[in-house]
This record gives structure tokens, C-alpha cells and sequence, in this order.
């Protein structure tokens, strides 16, 4: 491998900086050598974040996903990693992806928002408030995981965190979101997660 900087916190990019707000440039397929090491290096960011030793040793923040912005790079390139609970089979699922170039393609008029709002790894100052965002999703993107074209449906949960990440492309950040006079305001017909 090339060039090669483990991500951490101290090297995740932070807000303000220029490049949290500047929308992010398409990924060429097939996927140069670069662009899978960084996607590698993202997705090992996110599951070891979640380990509390390597976090520990590491310094890394948990996270359930990482956008090529946040590591300064300024390509629609993004990690989710969440684990669910699935009611059907009373078990917990992990969704993954490595998605490139996602596009947004539908999304329900039904909201939902984060109980306790959201946080990012890019944002140190707290900044409290609903942040209301499509109950139900579909993505169109290329999933660098398992290396195709792909069509993702999400709700709830996954379909919070994919929007996340997909507004860090476009150089948009979660605390745009929220209301700024009334940042607790209740939206009775939003669910509330």
C-alpha cells in the first residue's frame, strides 16, 4: 500500500473547516487503488471504533459511519455500519455498506428524528435539537462491499444514518437541520427514534 494515515480522531477533520462544506466530487468506476485503500481504511475506522479497547488505544470516537470528507478527501465515498435489532428473527442484523456516488431516489413525506438528537465525529461543539429527517429512503449507489450497482431501501435507524452521511457530501452538516428558536420542537406526525 501507499500512502497510509491510520484514521483517528486527531486526524479527522473538524468543523469549521472548508472542506465539511464543500460538495463532494463522483467517484470514477471502476474504483482506482486509492479509492478502495481509503474506503478500507474508512470501514476499519468504523468497526474499530466500536471496540473499546482498540478505541481506547486508538483514540477513536464509536461510530456508525464515516464520510470521505471527514477524512479530508473530497469524493462521494461513505462507510455505514449499523446494527439493528431485527423483531422477525429476534436477532441483531449488521447492515454494511461502502457506497459510492449515492443518490437519494425516493424518500417517504413521514419524518423521524434521533430522541436524543444526532452527534458527528467532525463536531466537537454539542449542538442539541431534533433533526428531522425521511422515515423511509431508497439509494441508488455503488456498494464497493460487495462491488456492485445497488438499490438500498432503509427506514428508521439506518435510513438516519444514511442521510447523514450522504448530507456530508454534499457539504451539509446535521446541525443545519435543526430548528434554531426551538431546536426541541416536537413534530406530532414525526417518529420519534
Amino acid at each position: 500500500r501507499g500512502f497510509f494515515i491510520m484514521i483517528t480522531m486527531d486526524t479527522i477533520i473538524k468543523d469549521p473547516n472548508d472542506i465539511l462544506r464543500t460538495k463532494c466530487d463522483k467517484v470514477s468506476l471502476p474504483l482506482s487503488k486509492t479509492d478502495k485503500d481509503l474506503l478500507e481504511d474508512m470501514l476499519k475506522y468504523v468497526r474499530d471504533s466500536r471496540n473499546e479497547d482498540l478505541a481506547k488505544e486508538y483514540n477513536l470516537m464509536p461510530a456508525v459511519g464515516i464520510a470521505a470528507p471527514q477524512v479530508g478527501v473530497n469524493k462521494q465515498m461513505t462507510i455505514i455500519s449499523v446494527e439493528e435489532y431485527d423483531a422477525e428473527s429476534d436477532d441483531v442484523v449488521l447492515y454494511e455498506f461502502a457506497l459510492v456516488n449515492p443518490v437519494i431516489v425516493s424518500k417517504s413525506e413521514k419524518k423521524c428524528a434521533l430522541s436524543n438528537g444526532e452527534g458527528c465525529l467532525s463536531i466537537t461543539t454539542p449542538y442539541e435539537g431534533y433533526v428531522y429527517r425521511s422515515m423511509r429512503i431508497k439509494v441508488k449507489a455503488f456498494d464497493y462491499l460487495t462491488n456492485q450497482q445497488i438499490i438500498l431501501n432503509a427506514s428508521g435507524y439506518l435510513a438516519v444514518v444514511i442521510q447523514h452521511e450522504i448530507d456530508h457530501l454534499n457539504g451539509i452538516l446535521f446541525y443545519d437541520h435543526i430548528n434554531e428558536s426551538e431546536p426541541w420542537k416536537e413534530d406530532t406526525k414525526a417518529i420519534l427514534i
